[in-house]
């Protein structure tokens, strides 16, 4: 699973690819949710991206997200507070 409560926030495990043509959120790949920005990996310029959109599509504001694994590499830890799990499974996945 993709999604999992902890400490009050949701830890959400993400297969990032950077340089697409546009930021969307795709599908569950396996134990991680694709999500496709339009940044480079460079200058931490893809983080920022990806949390901005995770912010954007959750509803919350843009502290209230942040890596918290993986910060170099395309798989990632990122952790939204303020919402529950059922909040943010209902904005992310697909349906």
């Amino acid at each position: 699973m993709c999604l999992r409560e902890k400490d009050g926030a949701v830890i959400v495990k993400v297969l990032l690819q950077p340089r697409a043509s546009r930021n969307e959120v795709l599908e569950q790949q396996g134990d991680a949710l694709k999500i496709r920005v339009t940044a480079p990996p460079v200058d931490n310029q893809a983080n920022t991206k990806l949390c901005a959109l995770v912010s954007k599509l959750v509803g919350v504001g843009r502290k209230q997200v942040e890596v918290i694994g993986g910060h170099t590499g395309r798989v990632k830890q990122v952790r939204i507070a303020s919402r529950t799990l059922e909040e943010v499974r209902t904005k992310l996945l697909p349906q």
